[in-house]
């Protein structure tokens, strides 16, 4: 069986002006076990991404991936934690307008103190076949491409988890088929394992491993 990759203790959640607390769970996910969390809007599915992903602090409990504990880390460590080891692709790319694709992914290996590594760049929007693109802006490409860009974007620096939040959102079943496709493929190109939250039904035939949010 695969090692561990993430784990949760006792998560729990609650935004601030809001009463109702968001408790999750415990979750346990395995190398190479992709993981789909299903659920209608307001169960907390972007919640527990940025929860499991670093992105925000609960009030209660414990993630670890590759058994360290997140929130035991201060700020700076654990924002090097995420960007070595958590890839993040959203519902919009969110790819910065004013450098080009490849610059946006050459920003991703900086965050993470990895050495720049403009061939390794080319390989992946190559890989994704989008390095005609490489020297466009992201106004100048479209959403399929720009979607591919972010998913180059998420998977540089050769990261443990990818985390996709809404990828099919407002897709036709043609559509959806060929993202989760490229999702699925993309991660296991990568030796990474896909986490992802979506309120679209039609994935869970994809997945074998599904957490039902309520």
């Amino acid at each position: 069986m695969n090692e561990m990759l993430l784990r949760t203790e006792n998560l729990k959640f609650r935004y601030e002006h809001y009463s109702r607390e968001l408790s999750f769970d415990e979750i346990r996910i395995a190398s190479g076990q992709h993981t789909l969390f299903l659920g209608d809007s307001g169960t907390g599915k972007t919640t527990l991404l940025h929860l499991l992903g670093g992105l925000s602090r609960p009030d209660h409990g414990q993630v670890y991936i590759k058994n360290a504990a997140l929130y035991k880390l201060a700020d700076s460590k654990l924002d090097t934690f995420r960007a070595q080891n958590i890839g993040f692709i959203f519902q919009e790319a969110h790819l910065l307008k004013n450098l080009t694709v490849s610059e946006n992914i050459i920003l991703a290996q900086s965050l993470a103190k990895r050495k720049v590594d403009k061939t390794q760049v080319h390989e992946v929007l190559e890989k994704l076949q989008i390095a005609d693109k490489a020297s466009s802006y992201p106004q100048q490409l479209s959403r399929g491409q720009l979607q591919r860009a972010a998913i180059a974007r998420a998977v540089i620096n050769r990261p443990a988890i990818i985390i996709a939040d809404e990828p099919t959102a407002a897709l036709d079943d043609k559509n959806t088929n060929h993202v989760i496709d490229l999702l699925l493929d993309t991660a296991q190109n990568y030796d990474a394992t896909l986490l992802i939250a979506t309120h679209d039904k039609r994935l869970k035939d994809h997945f074998s491993n599904t957490y039902i949010l309520k």
